[in-house]
């Protein structure tokens, strides 16, 4: 089965607090209807970056079968890290990017890897504003996740505030 995934982390997008993240699955069952999920949106203080890992992360773990995957996101990083094999690097660097410089958000890069290893997965960089009507579910999801109100806690994220 074929799944289609949109994903969209805005750190910057609430203008009084650190940001969201929001996902969207998109898939055609057996009986040829379509079916779409929406998840994991509220605020979280992290970077941009993170939020963007979070949202794949949450597509992915929201599968309960192995699936053929299209990721949509218009994070550049997230889709090079996995068209450009960096995490491959890192593995055999043992999670270092150069000279002894240690990899960031590490615990969550082993968890999209752990969620990932199930599915077949290809990664798309949508770009931004383009009017593209793929990019237009990502900003949406962006906008939304920004204006959510639940608080997606995940481990080592320090939600305090300290």
């Amino acid at each position: 089965m074929l799944v289609k995934i949109f994903t969209d982390g805005a750190a910057k997008g609430n203008p009084d607090g650190p940001g969201g993240y929001g996902t969207v699955l998109e898939y055609v069952d057996r009986r040829n209807e379509l079916h779409v999920k929406e998840l994991s949106q509220g605020y979280v203080r992290t970077t941009n970056n993170r939020m963007e890992l979070m949202a794949v992360i949450a597509g992915l773990e929201a599968l309960n079968r192995p699936c053929e995957v299209e990721l949509y996101s218009d994070s550049r990083y997230v889709v090079d890290a996995f068209n450009q094999h960096w995490i491959d690097s890192w593995l055999r660097k043992g999670w270092k990017r150069g000279k002894n410089e240690p990899v960031r958000n590490i615990d969550l890069w082993k968890r999209l890897l752990k969620a990932k290893e199930r599915h077949q997965v290809t990664f798309f960089w949508v770009k931004g504003h383009d009017g593209h009507p793929q990019n237009e579910r990502c900003d949406t999801l962006a906008v939304a996740a920004a204006k959510g109100t639940d608080l997606i806690i995940d481990e080592g994220l320090d939600l305090t505030g300290r």
